[in-house]
């Protein structure tokens, strides 16, 4: 096992070793480990004190922010209020100036009085009650040993929880699930109590000791889950489920949210009542001995216990993983299942979980439930993803105006309060919208929240960008407005417009831009320089061009109106494209190979006259991708050389082009930079695929001597392919067959499987695929097998 172990951010402590209850279904005492018998039935003030100490030790170490303290039993209200709080102290003045503690307890809450909830609010010590539904369902195990029901003492622990004084301690209810009971029944139950979480457990079983199933059905606890699902949507979600929202988290590329599920390395440790330190408590359902580590808290670190072979098992993540979990494509949501559900003699845990079926029927049950309502819109809607990531932007210069935190200074702050007035008018929230599309826009914001980050000082041109892209906006919209806007070395630039020669070389000032009805006015000291809208170059103004009809470049043109790369000769209509030709901006930086200096009216004329005849020959080929990069492309900046195009690294909108390239080939790169930038605009506001890297794929197109792959290069080169063999049927070869890996693979979540669709979609009637969307059907991919 390679890698340092992870530190534990929780521990489990018992603090009594017995119980008011006789429940048949307990691991503690009905299952393979008895070790409870020969422990203490209470902690000692000497165990609480040194594990207090080691904790604190513990977390010193390795700069923990935050620890749990679960405390548990057998039942630990049996330790009664004074032990409880001679618990709670020692922690406390343990972890204070440390870490952050957090206290829980764990309860059948037939104990819990007003003199308990008044310590637990003393010490913030939140309170997690175990039932198992209506009386029917909790009476089926959770008895007293002469047989009496529980359900109304605990009934009256969970009314007292919810008091106003107390409900602030509520963490939840702890239900384990019996098939044998009325789905519908349990969840109205405990959802009809309302508490700020529901969690289901699955009952502690292995495959020596499998878990009961009446009517045999493989997946009948995944039946009964799925029955309470449903019912649950039917409620409107009123109450979190951590089991229901646990796969939802992951389905969608995010963490596993409960130790049962998922890849996420165990953190936890449990002491017993007499100092011993164990793994997790359900492994006492596999075997006698199986939670033992052999330390204590007397003569070893938690550093120790961390190493140890059986804990380290569970912290390798996929490599933990049975070998049948590993290729299974919903692994990152079941994790393999619980540690100790894997258990089978003699191989030990090295085994998908004994619910397995289960586990997979829940997930694609869930999956197939929820996916249309969890799918971003903005995979299938090119608007979508326009306005997702005007989102992304204007979240990006939020999050810079707070990181900088003042040290702007002046010029920042009037630059915002300026924005926000802005803002306040129609015109000009239209107008800060065109400028903050500009691609290049999100270049300065990545850069200069990357320089804060760093801790480099932020000055200058990345401070006076915002008052010049606000003094941008109030001309787009014509506001009249005053706005001061740095030069440096005489040179004033205004995003989406131009640059002013406002001073002569090495000069360095303050300007004001004040809009107009004709066009905008530039106040320097002693000087007023009027450029008029829609002004051609000029000594003190050079424009950002427009490229015009039959790819001519032309002067810029009022925001919004067109200015067509189109087919000079030729019959149909082709595909309007609007671009604005930006050879100026400081911050077209975002490309592989460096942007070129202002080009020459000959220079652009063939630039442009090259791009016209590649446009046409697109528009004419793969029209529908085309009318969509039209509608998605704004903007072009000429590069000194390297690829033909290149996708700039981020800003959704823009391409570099290099000059002198046949059309064809030109064709071509345009069509997979194209899809290079919907692909990473996709990623920045989609989750498409997650735990990249975990797997190798061997692409379809690949040599066999080339090394296999991370998903993310495949997905990438499999989307660049569909887009490409639309408009040479070369590029096709082996993509039916990426695409199906992509649906088989355990990163895709529900967003890349939406992405799946549209891909299978875009071929659909190309290689002979069939199924809705261009899907194949089952027993087609069964064939192909």
């Amino acid at each position: 096992m390679t890698g340092p172990a992870v530190p534990f951010r929780e521990i489990v402590l018992k603090v009594h070793s017995r119980c008011d209850l006789a429940c048949d279904h307990c691991y503690v005492y009905e299952h393979a480990d008895q070790s409870w018998r020969t422990r203490p039935k209470t902690i000692s003030d000497h165990v609480v004190s040194r594990t207090a100490q080691r904790l604190a030790e513990h977390a010193r170490t390795h700069a923990l922010p935050s620890v749990s303290v679960i405390l548990h039993g057998g039942e630990p209200l049996l330790a009664g209020p004074a032990r409880l709080r001679r618990v709670c102290e020692e922690f406390t003045s343990a972890l204070a100036g440390i870490a952050e503690l957090d206290l829980r307890i764990h309860t059948n809450g037939l104990q819990l009085s007003p003199r308990y909830l008044d310590l637990f609010d003393e010490f913030d010590v939140k309170v997690g009650i175990s039932l198992d539904g209506d009386r029917a369902a909790n009476d089926r195990h959770r008895r007293y040993a002469d047989g009496r029901s529980s359900h109304p003492l605990v009934l009256k622990a969970v009314e007292l929880l919810r008091q106003d004084r107390y409900r602030h301690l509520d963490l939840g209810l702890l239900c384990t699930i019996d098939i044998a009971n009325d789905p519908v029944a349990v969840l109205d139950a405990l959802t009809g109590l309302e508490p700020p979480l529901i969690d289901f457990l699955l009952p502690h079983a292995t495959w020596d000791e499998p878990p009961p199933r009446p009517d045999g059905s493989p997946t009948a606890y995944a039946e009964w889950l799925l029955t309470i699902f449903d019912r649950w949507q039917e409620q409107g979600r009123p109450v979190p489920v951590r089991l229901f929202s646990s796969v939802l988290s992951t389905l969608s590329g995010g963490p596993s949210l409960t130790e049962s599920l998922g890849l996420a390395p165990t953190d936890l440790v449990v002491v017993e009542t007499d100092g011993q330190l164990e793994q997790v408590d359900s492994l006492k359902s596999a075997y006698e001995g199986a939670a033992a580590t052999g330390f204590d808290v007397f003569t070893h670190s938690f550093d120790e216990v961390a190493a140890h072979p059986g804990v380290r098992a569970r912290q390798l993540g996929l490599a933990g993983v049975s070998e049948t979990c590993r290729r299974c494509p919903v692994v990152r949501s079941c994790g393999g299942g619980l540690y100790t559900h894997r258990y089978r003699s003699p191989d030990g845990f090295d085994n998908p979980s004994v619910y397995c079926a289960d586990l997979e029927a829940l997930i694609r049950g869930i999956e197939d439930r929820t996916a249309a309502a969890t799918e971003s819109p903005a995979v299938r809607e090119p608007d979508e993803l326009l306005a997702a990531q005007q989102d992304l932007t204007r979240t990006l210069l939020v999050h810079l105006h707070d990181s900088l935190d003042g040290s702007g200074g002046e010029a920042w702050e009037s630059a915002w309060a300026l924005a926000a007035e802005v803002e306040g008018d129609p015109a000009g929230q239209a107008g800060l919208d065109l400028v903050l599309a500009h691609p290049y826009t999100r270049t300065w914001l990545l850069d200069t929240l990357e320089a804060v980050r760093a801790g480099r000082p932020v000055e200058g041109s990345p401070v006076e960008r915002l008052a010049a892209s606000v003094a941008a906006a109030a001309v787009h919209a014509r506001l009249d407005l005053a706005v001061p806007v740095a030069h440096r070395d005489g040179r004033l630039f205004l995003p989406t417009l131009g640059e002013v020669r406002a001073g002569g070389a090495g000069e360095t000032g303050t300007a004001l831009v004040r809009a107009d009805g004709e066009g905008f006015t530039v106040h320097t000291e002693g000087c007023a320089l009027h450029i008029a809208r829609g002004a051609g170059e000029g000594p003190h103004w050079s424009p950002v061009r427009r490229l015009g009809a039959a790819g001519k470049a032309g002067a810029v043109r009022e925001a919004g109106e067109p200015g067509p790369v189109q087919a000079a000769d030729g019959p149909g209509p082709v595909p309007t494209l609007v671009l604005v030709l930006d050879d100026l901006d400081p911050y077209r930086t975002c490309f592989d190979t460096p942007a070129t200096e202002r080009l020459s009216p000959s220079a652009t004329d063939a630039w442009s006259t090259s791009l016209a005849a590649a446009w046409e020959l697109l528009a004419r080929t793969v029209p529908e991708q085309a009318a969509e990069a039209a509608a998605v492309l704004t903007t072009l900046t000429p590069l000194a050389g390297g690829a033909p195009v290149q996708a700039g690294r981020h800003g959704y909108g823009a391409l570099g082009i290099a000059a002198g390239v046949d059309a064809h080939i030109l064709a071509t790169a345009l069509l997979r930079a194209f899809r290079q930038a919907k692909l990473r605009a996709l990623a920045e506001v989609a989750d498409l695929y997650a735990s990249d890297g975990s797997w190798d794929h061997r692409m379809p197109w690949q040599e066999e001597r080339e090394e296999p792959v991370p998903f993310s290069r495949l997905f990438a080169e499999t989307y660049e392919r569909v887009g490409l063999g639309l408009f040479a049927p070369r590029f096709l070869a082996g993509v039916p067959q990426a695409l199906d890996m992509i649906e088989e693979a355990a990163e895709t979540t529900v967003d890349g499987k939406q992405l799946l669709a549209v891909m299978r979609k875009e071929i659909n009637g190309t290689h002979g695929t069939s199924g809705r969307n261009g899907c194949k059907t089952d027993a087609e991919r069964t064939a192909m097998r």
